[in-house]
């Protein structure tokens, strides 16, 4: 009894991620263009979730149709709930119009580049939306945090950082900023989480772990980033994300009215008659390999 609790509990959040996109699915048929409303005070999480990603899939295709650049930065506290939103999002969306960003740590010829430029080169294009899970952010924070940058380095980022992201805005980039903000008790309750779930014990760094020695370092990091940064032209947004599924619902309506999309229908398209195989025969199936059926 004890090992199905245990595998109950370990299986916890793909269980629920499961029936979480079983019941999504199920409204993609029969969803209707929805209108912009305030959500009821007893709204149920899946279907606002289902509303959302339908308006979701709008502004991608405003982007797509109108060829936008978008660039959305996700940054903040380590179990703060960041990818459980990115992958909100882009759950309904099409990978070829919308991918996720998260740069690994540089390489040794882009620590000899300018600062900025390798994630110059992961930039939207014409039609595009990138989420960067991370960005050029890092050195404020745990570069700083950790002296993985010189103190020359981290001046030099905070001078130039809004002038850069003026630059990006003024080329066209719909440039989007939240931090995701989580308290001591609840952080150290997901840490405690990803710790003992074999599932969630990927999420856990080493660099995390450390991070929670540094609490107040990477607040004081943080309020000089936003000192900087945050700016009339680009401007921080911060989300409560001490309850993840609260978190996840108002991220995404913010996105949505920080860009202009319009409702676009889709063309009517006609199903051509499949091609006649009157002249073509199939190979054996014994000269192929097939996975095997064990479900």
């Amino acid at each position: 009894m004890k090992t199905k609790n245990k595998h109950q509990n370990s299986g916890g959040e793909v269980m629920e991620l499961a029936r979480e996109t079983a019941t999504l699915e199920q409204y993609w048929i029969v969803g209707d263009r929805s209108e912009p409303r305030k959500p009821p005070k007893d709204y149920n999480y899946v279907e606002e979730l289902m509303h959302l990603q339908i308006e979701l899939i709008k502004m991608q295709e405003c982007v797509r149709h109108n060829r936008l650049k978008m660039c959305v930065i996700f940054e903040g506290r380590d179990a703060a709930g960041k990818g459980g939103v990115i992958k909100r999002i882009t759950d309904p969306l099409n990978p070829r119009v919308c991918r996720v960003l998260a740069l690994a740590t540089p390489t040794e010829r882009e620590r000899g580049q300018w600062y900025f430029q390798r994630y110059v080169a992961e930039l939207p294009s014409a039609g595009e939306i990138v989420l960067f899970d991370r960005s050029w952010y890092n050195r404020a924070s745990v570069e700083r945090v950790m002296g993985f940058c010189t103190e020359d380095e981290y001046r030099e980022f905070m001078r130039s950082c809004p002038l850069f992201e003026e630059m990006l805005i003024r080329s066209g980039i719909i440039l989007v900023k939240y931090w995701f903000s989580v308290n001591d008790e609840e952080q150290e309750k997901r840490f405690q989480d990803r710790m003992r779930n074999p599932i969630k014990r990927w999420k856990l760094s080493a660099i995390d772990i450390e991070s929670r020695r540094h609490w107040v370092d990477y607040s004081q990091a943080k309020d000089l980033m936003f000192a900087q940064t945050d700016t009339k032209v680009s401007p921080w947004y911060v989300v409560n994300s001490d309850n993840k599924k609260q978190a996840r619902l108002n991220c995404i309506a913010d996105l949505l009215s920080r860009v202009p999309y319009q409702d676009l229908n889709p063309v009517q398209i006609a199903l051509p008659p499949r091609q006649s195989d009157s002249n073509y025969k199939r190979p054996k199936l014994t000269s192929q390999h097939f996975v095997p059926d064990i479900y």
